[in-house]
């Protein structure tokens, strides 16, 4: 028998020397690590600067410092290719907070002119907004205890307010704000929900906020599966060492930034592959409906049609014509492609990543908090489709998916975990109807997550009736068969 992972010697940091902090980063979650960290790491390689990064924890459990410590902060990045694995151990993180313990020392830290940037990862319900308009969710219970105490936030946002204003009292240069989330505008949603809290607690912080801090949009793109038990069995198999913390990632990466940041500090990422440019939007759009709409599409699909992953999903040649009639049909067309990028070229890699077999993204992952993804990843898609003529039954198809998924019973029966800030109310709305028609009438006047536009729109709800009839009559499979035919 093969010794357990935990028997083996723990992971140390390279010993190095270590550059100074120069980045918080809010939400130390797989993603970041395996995506932003990287760049910064690679770029302060290449080029140098005190670019270390210190992670926050906001939520507890588990307490991500007594983790992170016994190995001096590093962890094994782990690239999945088709032809198989490549271990790295990533020794940029300085430090990991964890804010509910300790919510003093990260808004120290925060108001520290050492940081330059704070970064965040903290998923669109993070941001404690609205999806559907933008604007701060007020009632918000961490907003509520965001204004409660200034020494005490909950929310990201929170965080970033009050280390702001203690900036702005000590008369120190702000930090710039950047977002790593998959939300179309991130830099400019943070600008907004941040400036409309600032404007509740003072509102000459508001206007310092709006004059001198700098909100970078960002675009991201790495798939980056959650990581099993047996992945860090694997790893330590691998590299005779034990992680508890280890990161997966597919090769692929992108990372376009907009070059907006505070006095122009920021690490040398256009050295490591970053684009640096003027406009994000284009390549936000290009990636938002055309990698995370299809990923979404054919997640509550393949879930409903029993697919572990992505790559299960895609390997059933009709979900793979379906995630294709998508792309080429009905987002494509609904689609400005940035100067110089061929979208069926774009399309065609995007389909290579879902195919690769040492990716396991599971499909549950990938559908949770619909309610938060569904405007920007499909929505205004189908939105615009709409407006100009053209028919959406894939998307349609995707969307009655989602409603029969938050119903929290799958084809066969077996309850759904579903992980949504509003998995209650979408899940009572969906009980309360007797018919698919009760169903959908319901859940399509969540305000939360569809627009006014699309609710008053009769084609469009009548054909997810149809399309959530045709799920219940003939199932996910059959349905996306019919949609391609």
């Amino acid at each position: 028998m093969p010794a357990k992972a935990e028997s083996l010697p723990r992971l140390k940091r390279p010993d190095a020397p270590r550059p100074g902090s120069g980045i918080v980063h809010l939400g130390l979650g797989a993603f970041y690590r395996s995506h932003g960290a990287i760049y910064i790491y690679e770029a302060m390689q290449k080029s140098g600067g005190d670019w270390g990064i210190v992670g926050v924890n906001l939520m507890t459990p588990p307490k991500q410092r007594e983790i992170f410590e016994p190995q001096g902060f590093a962890y094994t990045a782990v690239s999945l290719a088709p032809n198989g694995i490549e271990p790295q151990v990533i020794p940029v993180l300085n430090d990991v907070l964890d804010a509910p313990d300790d919510p003093e020392a990260v808004l120290a830290l925060m108001a520290d002119p050492k940081i330059r940037i704070v970064t965040s990862t903290v998923t669109e319900k993070g941001y404690c907004h609205f999806p559907s308009t933008g604007k701060l969710n007020r009632e918000h219970p961490f907003i509520v205890e965001d204004l409660k105490d200034p020494n005490k936030p909950k929310s990201a946002i929170g965080y970033i307010v009050r280390a702001l204003d203690r900036r702005r009292k000590a008369g120190i240069r702000p930090f710039t704000m950047m977002s790593s989330d998959n939300l179309p505008n991130n830099g400019h949603v943070v600008h907004a929900v941040v400036v409309e809290l600032a404007s509740m607690i003072d509102p000459e912080l508001a206007a310092w906020i709006e004059k001198e801090v700098t909100f970078p949009c960002t675009m991201i793109d790495r798939i980056v599966p959650a990581t099993k038990p047996e992945d860090i069995e694997r790893v330590a198999k691998l590299t005779g060492v034990y992680d508890p913390v280890p990161v997966m990632h597919e090769p692929f990466r992108q990372w376009v930034v907009e070059d907006k940041f505070v006095d122009g500090q920021r690490p040398d990422i256009g050295a490591v592959g970053a684009q640096l440019v003027e406009d994000v939007t284009p390549f936000e759009h290009m990636k938002l409906r055309c990698l995370n709409g299809t990923h979404s599409s054919i997640s509550y699909l393949g879930y409903l049609a029993g697919k572990e992953t992505i790559y299960d999903t895609v390997s059933d040649t009709v979900f793979a014509a379906y995630c294709k009639f998508l792309w080429e049909q009905e987002i494509i067309p609904a689609v400005d492609a940035p100067p110089g990028v061929s979208l069926e070229e774009y399309t065609a890699a995007l389909f290579e990543r879902y195919s690769n077999p040492s990716i396991r993204h599971l499909t549950w992952q990938i559908a949770m908090d619909g309610s938060q993804k569904l405007p920007q990843r499909i929505l205004e898609t189908v939105q615009e489709n709409l407006e100009a003529g053209r028919p959406v039954p894939g998307l349609s198809l995707a969307i009655a998916a989602w409603m029969r998924y938050v119903g929290g019973v799958d084809e066969r029966g077996n309850p759904i975990d579903v992980r949504d800030p509003l998995a209650g109310k979408l899940k009572a709305l969906s009980d309360a109807g007797a018919t698919p028609r009760e169903k959908v009438e319901a859940l399509v006047g969540v305000s939360d997550v569809f627009p006014k536009a699309l609710q008053d729109n009769r084609d469009f709800v009548e054909g997810l009736v149809a399309a959530y009839e045709g799920l219940v009559e003939k199932g996910a499979r059959a349905m996306a068969e019919a949609v391609v035919q």
